[in-house]
């Protein structure tokens, strides 16, 4: 069978991988430095080498998806568009008020970060409509033109209206759309009753916001990204990976980039839940350590955790309802991933109280860890993982990157060693045990902390560093079994080419669900049917290849959060949403333990759809098969694993050589894309997929 030749494409802090699935099933691999100046350098200058190893015309490749962490980026460094923000009078400072949370709550210096919008680049406008959709106070065009001219003359790029009560009557946003579009065609615009058709004016507003703040840069980045690979030949369409774990084309990446702010951890998720399901295991955590961060989510009976809320910008990245305050508000479907900033390029510090510190900031691709070709002079945890013989003090990526240990040494000894009067070993054996800490924190984030006992659950680890550290992560876990998947510093590009295309609806209606007009509930059920087919028929999918998911968010009288719930295909009738509220109760009592009293009003607030569009031919990869590097590792190198164990000789050896029997560590392996460290007292095996599979000792 001849298969559709595709390439994913991740852009890490370090490195760019991309993965590239050839006519006859196997898989080329390709890593190359990420271009942090310009994004999609890397991105054409990989799709070209590639193509040209394979002898494969660019005409001929059918479909680049692409994972980028330009949204996030320019949310976190605060370089978006310069925004304004048209409300309704009276919601100004509905950005500054927020939610009044703090992630720190005994810290009485910690203030909240400042609004994405300036104040005086946030107008209001006499409007009002009640939440029923009926019009209070008509909407003035001549008071919004002047609005709009004043914030244009002030050099702002991009406009947001949120109107309170829009997602009941989106008449006056679309008057204002009409009016910016007419009078001020170049100022981009973001809509919340397109953007998020919700209830909540902080959220609605916060996303709106972030839209319009992303929406210049990610627009200009996509367009760019097209026409290079249209100047290199490529014909295939642009696909990103956005945060849910579906992908969209790049045009409607660029009109809503909310979807694509998690772009890059999703991908790796979605090809853990795969390789789960191949190896029958219900329950995963997931850690992807990278060069600049580490993520982890949960797997749970098979399924992916997915959340419609989290916060951007923050320190420990999170979907937990108990962490907030720290970031911007996002509502937005997205898989439920911990982010920390610990990877192998996080620079290692001492904080004025003389203890070791490792991360946030990071040596990144430029100027890189100090044992890289032209690297910084600041040790990182890649320099600690080269000093204990974790990583080859020669080379790795085949050769490609020379490592220079000396200069790992010396910038470990200068600012750690000498400074803390500990023998060099020692303090890089330091700073790879407070990096796994500093990781722990997102693994527990998604398990612990949420009631969920890691010692029942397998860690797939992958990214560039994540196998370096995995072992002695699942033994602080108490976790038995580790899984190192091939391919695992590029397995985040190889779960690209799994997603599927997938649009996310959602429209509040805000009734008692006993007793809701059902004619009413059918309309908006249908609004959003058609306008999701309508989507996807303009992406080329027709009707028997698009798969439509409804679901409901419900909650009892009274609450301020609502669970999520699937809502059955067909046309509601009363025994439908009596299935529903039951659907409801039953889901409430799983997640806090107990359910209403028989008859207790339940508020059916949001209507959601999913729609999918399938491809003509299976994406399906799992007879993929690696091809050779011809990496031809030592036979045996002197490893430091702590005062217990000391300074041993090594066998170092190849993934294949794992086949014939279990080995015990110590033990590495060394593959073109990472290092796997199996410690003293663990064992490794390949199974029948290829993967490396690890018993860790307590």
């Amino acid at each position: 069978m001849e298969h559709q030749i595709r390439v994913g494409v991740d852009i890490g802090g370090t490195f760019t991988d991309l993965v590239l699935l050839l006519p006859d099933g196997s898989l080329a691999t390709y890593k190359l430095p990420t271009t942090p100046h310009d994004f999609g350098r890397a991105v054409v200058e990989g799709v070209r080498a590639m193509l040209a190893q394979a002898a494969i015309a660019p005409d001929r490749l059918e479909e680049v998806v692409h994972g980028t962490t330009v949204a996030t980026n320019t949310v976190i460094e605060h370089a978006g568009a310069p925004t304004g923000l048209l409300t309704t009078r009276g919601f100004r400072d509905v950005l500054e008020l927020r939610r009044i949370r703090s992630p720190e709550l005994y810290n009485p210096l910690w203030d909240k970060p400042p609004p994405l919008v300036p104040r005086r680049h946030r107008l209001e406008v006499a409007e009002r409509i009640d939440r029923w959709g009926r019009v209070e106070r008509p909407l003035n065009l001549d008071e919004v033109e002047r609005a709009v001219e004043r914030l244009v003359a002030a050099g702002i790029a991009s406009l947001a209206v949120c109107f309170i009560n829009s997602y009941a009557n989106p008449a006056h946003e679309r008057a204002v759309g009409a009016l910016v579009q007419q009078r001020f065609p170049s100022l981009e615009l973001s809509l919340s009753c397109d953007v998020l058709p919700e209830i909540r004016e902080y959220e609605r507003t916060s996303t709106t916001v972030i839209n319009a703040y992303l929406k210049p840069t990610v627009k200009r980045y996509l367009r760019d990204l097209e026409a290079d690979l249209r100047a290199s030949g490529v014909r295939a369409p642009l696909l990103v990976m956005q945060s849910n774990g579906g992908v969209m084309p790049a045009r409607a990446a660029q009109e809503r980039p909310i979807h694509i702010v998690e772009s890059g951890p999703a991908a790796g998720v979605i090809a853990s839940a795969a390789l789960a399901r191949q190896l029958d295991l219900r329950n995963v955590l997931t850690f992807d350590m990278g060069g600049t961060t580490a993520k982890a989510s949960i797997i749970e009976d098979g399924q992916l955790s997915q959340t419609s809320e989290y916060e951007v910008g923050g320190g420990l990245s999170t979907t937990s309802r108990l962490i907030r305050g720290g970031g911007y508000a996002l509502r937005a479907p997205v898989i439920d991933v911990a982010e920390v900033g610990a990877g192998g390029g996080s620079i290692v510090w001492l904080d004025r109280g003389g203890a070791l510190q490792v991360g946030p900031r990071s040596a990144g691709a430029v100027p890189g860890p100090a044992c890289y070709p032209g690297g910084g002079a600041e040790p990182t945890v890649t320099d600690a993982n080269v000093i204990l013989g974790y990583i080859n003090p020669e080379e790795i990526c085949g050769g490609s990157v020379q490592i220079d240990t000396e200069r790992a040494a010396r910038a470990l000894r200068e600012r750690v060693a000498g400074p803390l009067g500990l023998d060099l070993l020692d303090a890089a054996y330091g700073v790879h045990l407070v990096a796994n800490s500093n990781m722990q924190r997102a693994l527990r984030a998604v398990s612990t902390q949420r009631g969920r006992d890691p010692r029942g659950y397998t860690l797939f680890a992958f990214g560039g560093s994540g196998p370096i550290h995995a072992a002695g992560m699942a033994r602080a876990l108490e976790m038995p079994h580790v899984v190192i998947p091939p391919w695992p510093g590029l397995f985040s590009a190889f779960g690209l080419l799994l997603a599927e295309v997938e649009h996310h609806y959602v429209q509040t209606c805000f009734r008692d669900a006993r007793t809701a007009d059902l004619a009413e509930l059918n309309r908006l059920l249908a609004a959003l049917e058609a306008e999701a087919l309508a989507t996807l028929a303009e992406e080329g999918y027709v009707r028997e290849r698009v798969r439509l998911r409804r679901s409901a968010d419900l909650r009892y009288s009274g609450q301020s959060f609502e669970l999520t719930v699937p809502l059955d295909d067909g046309p509601l009738g009363r025994d439908e949403v009596e299935a529903l509220v039951e659907r409801f109760a039953g889901e409430h009592e799983r997640t806090y333990g107990h359910r209403g009293a028989p008859g207790q009003p339940v508020d059916l607030v949001n209507l959601r759809l999913v729609a999918v569009g399938q491809a003509a031919r299976s994406r399906a990869v799992g007879a993929v098969r690696a091809r050779s590097n011809g990496l031809r590792p030592g036979a045996s190198r002197r490893a430091y694993f702590g005062p217990r164990y000391g300074r041993l000789e090594t066998p170092v050896i190849e993934r294949a050589a794992l086949e014939a029997r279990l080995c015990r560590g110590p033990l590495i392996v060394e593959e073109y894309d990472t290092t796997i460290v199996v410690p003293p007292g663990s064992a490794a095996r390949l199974d029948r997929l290829g993967n490396v599979a690890i018993e860790v000792q307590p």
